[in-house]
């Protein structure tokens, strides 16, 4: 699972990664949870053009009764994806790209919760592999959302969580967003753990709150006895 990840490059940097002009301002973030704003990159159906704009976390159907139902539906699990009814045809016609820099994830020690942040190597921009949709309530509101695909963790995550979002390399991201495939299968092929090289360091507890939102939740501490590291 996906529940808490960090973006905390300008719209510059993020610009540039991804080839996409951003509609609007984005302000670095260290502790997006969901229901919140993301940065979704999505291709022009028409136009060889990306745009990147912000999307609420947490996929609402268009055919939804309430939008509260996006609480729910934050992941989507790669294996079952294309059989469910809320994002069947989102991964056909509407995957997108989410940014982050890092995502978090929770190991339990004991009666504790261990935050950990995992990276790439280099500490760059990456992109989650997503779905989006719009709904629209009898009011006229509009709610554009999106959710993060998962996957079974590489050998880095799973001694902390045995799940982990979908990381797409760079060269992924043309087939990924282009319109044009409509095929199921070619699509999930794409969803497999992540195989490039990473970093994994535990963070304070901080992060556990929703409204810490600062450099500081993505620090490194330590915390383990020495002789004890929890990553080889």
């Amino acid at each position: 699972m996906c529940g808490r990840f960090r973006l905390a490059r300008s719209k510059q940097i993020l610009e540039e990664h991804f080839g996409a002009e951003m509609e609007g301002a984005w302000e670095p973030r260290y502790n997006v949870a969901p229901a919140q704003p993301v940065v979704a990159v999505r291709q022009h159906a028409t136009e060889p053009r990306r745009w990147a704009a912000a999307l609420r976390w947490g996929l609402v159907p268009s055919w939804a009764s309430d939008p509260s139902v996006g609480y729910k539906m934050i992941n989507a699990r790669a294996e079952t994806v294309a059989e469910r009814p809320a994002f069947g045809e989102a991964l056909l016609r509407r995957r997108c790209l989410i940014a982050a820099d890092g995502f978090y994830e929770w190991k339990k020690q004991g009666r504790a919760k261990l935050p950990y942040c995992f990276t790439l190597a280099d500490g760059g921009v990456f992109a989650f592999a997503g779905l989006w949709d719009r709904w629209r309530s009898p009011e006229g509101q509009t709610v554009e959302s999106c959710t993060i695909l998962t996957t079974a963790a590489n050998e880095l995550v799973a001694p902390v969580h045995e799940r982990m979002p979908v990381i797409l390399p760079p060269d992924a991201y043309e087939l990924w967003l282009d319109p044009g495939m409509q095929r199921a299968e070619a699509v999930r092929e794409m969803l497999r753990p992540f195989a490039g090289p990473m970093r994994a360091y535990e963070v304070s507890t901080r992060v556990n709150a929703v409204q810490n939102d600062d450099a500081a939740c993505a620090e490194p501490v330590e915390r383990r006895p020495a002789g004890l590291p929890l990553f080889d």
